[in-house]
């Protein structure tokens, strides 16, 4: 929230607008823009212009420090992370703009979108027009395989949490988030009891037995990665998760929605993998199964890219009537 202070330097009294902001380290910094010819109580001073002015001044500090703060790559070079940063900003800025009504709206549009896509992607024959009907209209689509309404019904509610930053990433979570997602599907609760198999991929998954010593191992890393961007640790993390494969079925839909989860959990806006660039996600997870990480984090760093300009962005232009 951007206020005015008053400062009197040399006897005189001189006015700034100023705005605390919470920086990467957890310590709090004010920024500041002095305002010339500034009188209390009178409206000859176009304020807005000073927080245009604030606004940009905060974004270029911003960027710079998190393009320090961020172990660096060549995938993961200053630019990149200045530009991830800036959408970080960009995300905030638009929730805060939005109205509780508006905001709803594009969660609610956000849903059916992902889940759809998401759902797709593992074989689910539901439309985006059917997926639309059961999650906002409440309707029940005759003809249609229950398991998939369900699938389509648990998504939801599952993304509900997440918007509301109430799942983390933990093993408890991690297991009731699954236990959302296959709820009245005939899916086992739990981690696996049988090994399993991933069609067309070469890698071996954790045996049963091995499975919750894997999965502590890659949470365990997950927050000794200290200083690694959020999306960069999301993409590893997805493809360490993959490769355990923990649970009987409805481990991509896990997977995808965990890479939401570290972003949103870390303010970045969330992403969505479509139906339509399935081949080349497999691609990149079965590079990432063989030690090849750069097409996986390529990918998802696309992949976000386009759900913040694509979603967001026209979301936003939508609103203002562009």
């Amino acid at each position: 929230m951007t206020f005015v202070s008053k400062k009197r330097i040399n006897g005189i009294n001189q006015f700034y607008l100023e705005k605390s902001i919470r920086l990467l380290n957890g310590r709090v910094k004010k920024f500041s823009v002095y305002i010339k010819n500034y009188e209390p109580k009178k409206e000859f001073v176009d304020i807005n212009s000073y927080k245009e002015k604030l606004q940009k001044k905060i974004i270029k500090e911003l960027k710079k420090i998190a393009s320090e703060y961020y172990k660096k790559n060549y995938i993961y070079n200053k630019r990149l992370i200045e530009q991830l940063e800036e959408t970080k900003l960009g995300y905030r800025d638009i929730i805060k703009k939005l109205t509780k009504k508006q905001l709803q709206d594009i969660i609610d549009r956000f849903t059916v979108n992902f889940t759809y896509e998401s759902n797709a992607i593992e074989g689910n024959s539901l439309t985006i027009k059917d997926v639309t009907m059961i999650l906002n209209e409440n309707k029940v689509i005759s003809g249609k395989d229950l398991r998939e309404i369900y699938e389509t019904l648990n998504t939801r509610e599952a993304l509900k949490l997440i918007f509301n930053n109430k799942l983390k990433i933990n093993e408890r979570d991690i297991i009731n988030l699954h236990k959302i997602l296959i709820k009245n599907t005939g899916v086992n609760v739990g981690y696996k009891r049988l090994p399993n198999f991933l069609l067309g991929r070469k890698i071996k998954t954790a045996p049963p037995e091995k499975v919750e010593e894997e999965i502590n191992h890659l949470i365990e890393w997950y927050y000794d990665s200290k200083n690694m961007h959020p999306l960069q640790k999301a993409t590893i993390f997805h493809g360490k998760f993959e490769k355990i494969h923990p649970f009987e079925d409805g481990n991509g839909r896990v997977g995808r929605l965990l890479i939401n989860i570290i972003l949103l959990n870390n303010g970045y806006a969330p992403l969505i993998i479509r139906k339509s660039h399935r081949i080349a996600y497999f691609n990149a997870l079965e590079a990432f199964d063989d030690g090849y990480f750069d097409k996986l984090h390529r990918f998802l760093i696309e992949k976000y890219k386009n759900t913040y300009k694509n979603f967001f962005g026209v979301y936003i232009k939508y609103l203002k009537g562009e």
